[in-house]
Formats: structure tokens, C-alpha cells, sequence
């Protein structure tokens, strides 16, 4: 089945349409959106359904997770102040396997239709990409898009031309190079503690990630919502 269009009115961005359902996600000045976060949280829940199947829905133990995220999406500088999140950077959303990082970061952008979005990539679809055209790959991804590298540290080694190469940690310096230069932000969702991140990409890589990124964490113990 076809999912219906999103749509907004640039006139009024705090309004968002599904179909021929309308959101309506806070309120609008003219100038600044006041954004509700029960009215937020119905429309992702909406958008869920539509994009991943009936089953999807908002756990209550995400609860407090999903408005920092929300916070953070909306740019609410306030609310992200209290949670020590700089809009400015980049996300680093950590967590178990199948707690929901990678539906989040798929689903969040659409709450700001208006606002320019990132490109989502698997980070072992990167590497599987190194292997076959080579460091091509790595520059492919210095230039000034957005973009949210999903499963960091799942992804192998890469491998041309009998050459090792630690491609992920290779393109998160150069990121890192974008985003003090530009203000570019990437985000990354991984199963990784710092520890694990450090020992897989080094302390080079581990000390920029501090500073591009806020750390987001699902609890250890969280549920897994894959079944």
C-alpha cells in the first residue's frame, strides 16, 4: 500500500498532513512555533503506522528519550539547555540492538518538513561500497550534505586492492574537518559504548566524536522491539 503524501503549508509549518489527515503540532506566531510534545507524539505515532505497519507504537519507557529527541529536532534551545544538548552538533544515539534507535532517526525529521534533513546510510552499505570502488567512497562523503550513518560499528573492515582500510573511522574525520569548518552536522546510531567506539576507531577518531556529536542513550535494560 502506497503511503499517502506529506504535505505542509510553508505559511504555517506547525501543521503537517497525511493524506487527508491533519497534524496539528503546537502553535504558530507568525515568526516562532510554541510545539507541543503530546501533539508531536500522536503525529509520530501516526507516522509509524504509515511508515513501518501497524505494529509500530511510542513505549512509555521512551518517554523521557523521545522529548530530548524531539527537543532537539525542533531546535528548542530552552528545553535542550536543561538536558545539556547543543543544537549545533551532531546526534550520537546509542543503545541496544532493537530498542529503536534507527526507526527514530528515520521518523524525526518529519516532524520539521520544513527544515533540510539528512541522508540516511547504513554504515555497512558504505564499506560494501569501499570494497568495490575504493576511496572514492571516503570522499564521496566530504562534501556538505547531512547525513545519519546508521549501525556504526557493525560494518567490517574494508578491503581494495589487498588494502585494509578502517573506512568509517576514515570518514568521521573527515566530517569532523566539515563540521568545523561549515557547522555541517552528521549523526550516527550505534550498539557501541565509548569504550567499544574508542577501541574499534582510536582515540583520534573517539576525542571528534566528543566534539561533534551529543550523546543520547537508551537504557541498557531497554526493551527490544523488533518481535
Amino acid at each position: 500500500m502506497k503511503t499517502p503524501d506529506t504535505t505542509f503549508d510553508p505559511k504555517n509549518p506547525h501543521i503537517i498532513i497525511e493524506g487527508a489527515v491533519e497534524y496539528k503540532l503546537g502553535t504558530f506566531d507568525g515568526s516562532f512555533i510554541q510545539y507541543d510534545f503530546a501533539s508531536i507524539a500522536r503525529y509520530i505515532d501516526a507516522k509509524g503506522k504509515l511508515l513501518f505497519g501497524k505494529n509500530f507504537k511510542l513505549y512509555d519507557e521512551d518517554k523521557q528519550l523521545l522529548y530530548k529527541l524531539c527537543s532537539y529536532f525542533v531546535a528548542d534551545a530552552v528545553e535542550c539547555k536543561k538536558y545539556d544538548i547543543d543544537i549545533d552538533k551532531g546526534l550520537l544515539l546509542t543503545g541496544p540492538v532493537g530498542c529503536g534507535k534507527t526507526t527514530l532517526m528515520r521518523l524525526l525529521p518529519h516532524i520539521v518538513p520544513h527544515k533540510r534533513g539528512y541522508n540516511f546510510i547504513p554504515c555497512r552499505n558504505i564499506v560494501f561500497g569501499f570494497n568495490g570502488i575504493g576511496f572514492k567512497m571516503i570522499q564521496d562523503y566530504e562534501d556538505h550534505k547531512s547525513y545519519c550513518f546508521d549501525d556504526l560499528g557493525v560494518e567490517h573492515v574494508g578491503r581494495y586492492y589487498g588494502k585494509d582500510c578502517n573506512v568509517m573511522g576514515e570518514i568521521l574525520i573527515s566530517r569532523y574537518d566539515i563540521f568545523k569548518q561549515k557547522g555541517i552536522k552528521t549523526h550516527i546510531t550505534t550498539n557501541l559504548n565509548a569504550d567499544e567506539l574508542q577501541e574499534k576507531y582510536g582515540e583520534r577518531v573517539r576525542s571528534r566524536m566528543r566534539e561533534m556529536f551529543n550523546l543520547v542513550s537508551f537504557p541498557s535494560n531497554s526493551t527490544d522491539k523488533r518481535g
